[in-house]
């Protein structure tokens, strides 16, 4: 299988190629995927996602994502696309499932 990135937005989802050095959200902008943001800089969480598969891929979670996630929510998988960084390719999955 080649690597991919599925992106699921509110009524838009779309795979695509993962570019590393990129985060979820960048890559959901880059492709029109309707991904809920606001600040880009994990303060807003607008952008939190569930990351479904793939996580292994993603560079560890950033003080921006403790100070703002609740540590149950990092236990059921869930990230800041803003700050969800892929380090690796692979199969990677998101959904955006934010607080509104």
């Amino acid at each position: 299988m080649e690597p991919s990135l599925q992106l699921i937005g509110r009524t838009i989802t779309k795979t695509v190629e993962p570019k590393v050095g990129d985060s979820i959200l960048q890559h959901a902008i880059q492709h029109g995927v309707d991904w809920q943001h606001l600040c880009t800089r994990g303060t807003c969480a607008r952008c939190r996602c569930l990351i479904e598969a793939g996580s292994e891929y993603l560079e560890d979670p950033t003080e921006a994502e403790y100070r703002r996630l609740d540590p149950e929510e990092f236990e059921e998988g869930y990230r800041l696309g803003c700050q969800s960084i892929v380090k690796q390719v692979g199969e990677i999955k998101a959904r955006n499932k934010t607080y509104f």
